[in-house]
């Protein structure tokens, strides 16, 4: 059996492109300012989404409100509550939940 021997490459086509860098999208950078049952949790600072999502979670970590049995739930405290507007939300949810929050 005879096998077919591939073509060699063009001499410049062996090196890959440098990779570009990603560009963060300038939605998700803009400073929202929080409402103030947002501002109780993540202080009145303007802040882009993702830095709010992020302060959420060192406050959700910090008073231990994860289920137990079920991580990806969030029990809400007193605080959380006002803003999620339910006693627990799933973490996917929550993203979608503080929209209502920002201006």
């Amino acid at each position: 059996m005879a096998t077919a021997k591939k073509a060699p490459a063009a001499a410049g086509a062996t090196k890959a492109a440098p990779a570009k860098k990603r560009t963060p999208n300038a939605a998700f950078m803009k400073a929202l300012t929080p409402s103030p049952a947002l501002a109780a949790v993540v202080g009145s600072a303007p802040l882009p989404r993702t830095e709010i999502i992020s302060k959420l979670w060192v406050y959700i970590k910090a008073h231990k409100l994860q289920d137990a049995a079920n991580k990806r739930m969030i029990n809400a405290d007193a605080k959380l509550k006002e803003v999620f507007g339910k006693p627990q939300v799933s973490m996917f949810e929550m993203a979608g939940l503080i929209g209502k929050h920002v201006k």
